[in-house]
């Protein structure tokens, strides 16, 4: 029996089979979370994608690390740009299916335009705001989310207080009120972790709410812990 015969037969086949998933590559793909896969269709559209959006913050989440992703979205982001957690299943798809990338790029166009107009309506509350961030769902759907820090708020009014005293207080408490400042100030770079908060919505126009009765609530609770103060 002629065995090399049979052989190049089988790989003669095994090139022309078109129903074989195209061969997905080990290998990073920028800022990711576990061990994500592209096919190499796939890879070539996602560098076109970030590229399209470079005023996004894409983060690449393999499938089994979606949940752990969107548990600790607050954590990736910033408030410079739109964090969006996207997983390599969407992009794969994105990458052979047009209507279904249509889809998901049209979303990615109206946040562009909303994001920025949210941030805008937002004034100084935008100040308190650690992160903002978009993810999708395995139904197409998007949702959007914010990280507050709460102690940003209420340092931003003590702040204002302290530079509204009168100049006839002593120089020890302005020096104090100083310290005070400067020490906020290094706490709201880091963040502490009791501080954060973070808000999901459905649409932009409900997170601009959630995120203004947030700041609101901690400027609110740092007035009455003033006041708790002189009690006594």
């Amino acid at each position: 029996m002629n065995t090399n015969g049979v052989a190049e037969t089988y790989a003669s086949i095994a090139a022309n089979d078109k129903t074989k998933p195209a061969a997905k590559t080990n290998r990073t793909y920028g800022k990711q979370i576990g061990n994500p896969q592209l096919s190499e269709k796939a890879q070539k559209y996602y560098e076109q994608l970030k590229k399209k959006y470079s005023n996004m913050d894409f983060i690449l989440v393999s499938a089994d690390q979606k949940e752990a992703a969107e548990a600790n979205a607050g954590k990736y982001g910033s408030n410079k740009s739109l964090l969006v957690l996207i997983d390599d299943e969407k992009i794969e798809k994105m990458a052979s299916d047009e209507q279904y990338r249509k889809k998901y790029e049209g979303i990615l166009n109206n946040a562009t335009n909303q994001f920025a107009q949210m941030k805008e309506q937002l004034g100084n509350n935008a100040d308190s705001v650690k992160a903002y961030g978009m993810k999708f769902d395995d139904n197409g759907n998007a949702s959007f989310f914010a990280v507050i820090d709460k102690s940003l708020a209420a340092q931003k009014d003590r702040i204002q207080q302290n530079h509204d005293k009168k100049a006839a207080e002593k120089k020890a408490a302005d020096k104090k009120a100083e310290q005070k400042e400067k020490q906020e100030g290094i706490r709201a770079k880091h963040g502490r972790p009791e501080d954060m908060v973070t808000v999901e919505a459905s649409s932009w126009d409900e997170l601009l709410q959630k995120i203004n009765e947030t700041v609101a609530m901690s400027r609110s609770d740092m007035v009455q812990s003033q006041a708790e103060t002189y009690v006594g």
